[in-house]
Formats: C-alpha cells, structure tokens, sequence
C-alpha cells in the first residue's frame, strides 16, 4: 500500500461517523475561541486527505471503534469522499489563517460553513464535496477514469 493511498471504495457510515466527530470538535473550537481548535482541525483533514484514515484521530476513532459496532456497510467511491477531505482541508485551513490574521469573525463563518457541510454528510448523508466532485467530472475538469463508478451508474449497483 503506498503511503498516500486512499481507501476505494470506502464505507459511506464511517465517513458520515468521521463527520459527525467533526461537527462537535468545530462547535467546541468556535465556543471556545481556539486558534489551537483550528488548526487540529486543519491539521486532522490533512492527514485524512493525504493518508486516508490510516493516521488521523478522528478516522481512527471512526474506522475502528465506533462504525464496526454499527455494523453497517454501504461501500460507495473513494475518490469523491478523498475530495471532500480536500475541500475539509481548504476550508478549515482558510479558517486557520483568517484566525491568524486578527480576522476572527470571518474565521468563525467559515468554520461554520465547514460545520453546515460536515452536518449535512453526518446527520442526512448528504456529501456536499462528492456532488462538487461530480459536478466537476460532469464539466470534465475531474477525468473520467477518476472514478469509473462515479462515471458508470451501471458500475454503481
């Protein structure tokens, strides 16, 4: 396994586990006014983007404690769910320096943002970065050969 290899396909509950530890770590940052919240955050959507839940504590938490005990498996692409951990990456990043640099209520609305987006893939399954991603292979500035299953519906099933 290379050591910046993403799991595909990856199961959809521990994604939705793994965002919904997001959301009450971002809630108790901006609560708590925390630079060092921040850049945790940042920091834990870097590791997941560049090794997959290989390294990260919250993916950790996730993939082997708390979704095995669900016991649920739905297993969809990897690569729209890697690019979500992208744009988590950005995102919490933009809130990072924003904090950095004396602009702290603007940090603020964009972790809130980040908090909007993780909600939605936790609590309603909704992936806000998979439909970017397939907006942008449908505009084909993602190639299609990214991910086939995304491409295929056929391969879906």
């Amino acid at each position: 396994m290379s050591l910046f290899a993403f799991p595909h396909p990856v199961n959809e509950y521990a994604a939705r586990v793994t965002a919904g530890l997001v959301v009450p770590a971002a809630l108790a940052t901006a609560a708590a006014g925390s630079g060092w919240g921040l850049a945790a955050i940042a920091a834990g959507f870097w590791l997941r983007v560049l090794f997959g839940p290989r390294v990260s504590p919250l993916a950790l938490l996730s993939t082997r404690i708390i979704t095995p005990r669900l016991g649920k498996v739905k297993l969809v692409p990897g690569p729209p769910k890697r690019f979500a951990q992208g744009l988590g990456a950005a995102v919490s990043s933009a809130a990072l320096v924003l904090f950095l640099a004396g602009a702290v209520p603007a940090a603020w609305a964009v972790l809130g943002l980040l908090i909007v987006a993780a909600s939605l893939e936790a609590f309603l399954g909704f992936c806000l970065g998979c439909v970017v991603f397939g907006g942008l292979q449908r505009l084909r500035l993602i190639p299609d050969d990214v991910c086939e299953a995304c491409n295929n519906i056929s391969l879906r099933r």
